[in-house]
């Protein structure tokens, strides 16, 4: 296997590279400018406007916009819904109102959890045919962007709802976050949807490509944090030297860019695996088995290295106007998603277990 990337992915990669270095936005003031330069459209099927691309080349820009440590909807409304959307499959209708509406800046996320239950795999969440269309009532937690999502994909007992976000029924509470992206939990009264907007299945298939596009975002979050954290080091002098020629500090920044490169293997890997066309069952059952290690691996060491760079940056590393900020509150907020180390580590350990 090759995980080199390919001509499309090294030109999705530019566009963002060359992006950032012209605007001077890590928010949601640079999601119009995104929408614009058409990377929204990159996975987005040719009779939509799109250029038909796939995981492997909106896995490339997460990873290029995190190793800036942009804060936008491009996770949840690529990795969250536009990926899972277009691997389960929706009906025509639907497609042109939703891909059309994406590629020119529309908002998608998805509901992955509920209480007590991060990635849940049985939603308490019920989904209730009334002839045409389908009520759904029940409590997601931490929804990011549910404030401004056009959609939001909401699994359910029969499968996975694409309600609107401005459907009546819906109540949000909004919930605290380490970066200070918007964060809600949903109450789902009632809500009404049309029946085609229920797609039977696809959990399986938002969570995969949900995990796939967390763990592009985890690999680009180290490697620019390593970046930010060794120019540091080397320009920064204590007692007349660069911090760089301390022994201790020369061990802790090689100590995180074993992790790096660990957790960019299992990024690459578990992402080309899912990419791969017409799997047989056991290659898709080792892609699982692949996204579950980097889920474990991001749990567990992502948030250990950002502490170690925090660190190694010293006072600065408490400043929240200093560029290390938004990258250690986007692994923290992300290593909670993924349920934290202890629940990976479970899941992952349910796999290895033949009881």
């Amino acid at each position: 296997m090759d995980f080199t990337r390919d001509e499309s992915q090294d030109a999705v990669a530019e566009v963002v590279v060359s992006l950032l270095e012209r605007e001077s936005a890590r928010d949601i003031a640079l999601w119009p400018v995104i929408a614009d330069s058409g990377l929204l459209a990159v996975p987005l099927p040719e009779r939509f406007g799109g250029d038909d691309m796939g995981l492997l080349e909106v896995s490339a820009m997460l990873t290029e916009l995190a190793t800036d440590a942009v804060q936008t909807p491009a996770l949840s409304t690529l990795g969250f819904g536009v990926l899972p959307l277009l691997a389960i499959g929706v009906p025509d209708t639907v497609a042109e109102k939703v891909f059309p509406a994406v590629a020119e800046g529309a908002v998608l996320t998805a509901a992955l959890h509920e209480t007590g239950a991060p990635f849940t795999v049985k939603p308490e969440t019920v989904a209730v045919a009334d002839g045409a269309t389908v009520r759904v009532t029940g409590h997601k937690i931490a929804v990011p962007y549910a404030d401004t999502a056009r959609w939001i994909l909401v699994p359910t007992d029969a499968g996975i709802a694409l309600v609107d976000g401005e459907a009546p029924g819906i109540t949000r509470t909004a919930s605290p976050t380490s970066d200070g992206v918007p964060e809600f939990s949903l109450q789902f009264d009632q809500v009404q949807i049309p029946a085609e907007q229920l797609l039977p299945g696809g959990l399986t298939e938002l969570h995969r490509y949900a995990l796939a596009a967390l763990g592009a975002v985890a690999d680009g979050l180290l490697k620019g944090v390593i970046a930010l954290t060794a120019e540091h080091v080397r320009t920064r002098q204590q007692f007349g030297r660069p911090l760089a020629e301390f022994q201790a500090v020369a061990q802790q920044i090689a100590d995180v860019y074993v992790v790096s490169r660990t957790l960019h293997a299992a990024a690459l890997s578990a992402n080309w695996a899912l990419a791969q066309e017409n799997p047989t069952a056991e290659q898709r059952e080792r892609t699982d088995d692949d996204l579950d290690v980097l889920a474990y691996t991001v749990a567990s060491e992502l948030p250990a290295a950002l502490q170690k760079c925090h660190h190694l940056h010293g006072g600065i590393g408490v400043d929240v106007t200093h560029p290390l900020h938004r990258y250690y509150s986007q692994a923290k907020d992300i290593a909670r998603w993924l349920g934290g180390e202890s629940f990976r580590l479970d899941r992952l350990g349910a796999r290895c277990s033949s009881t």
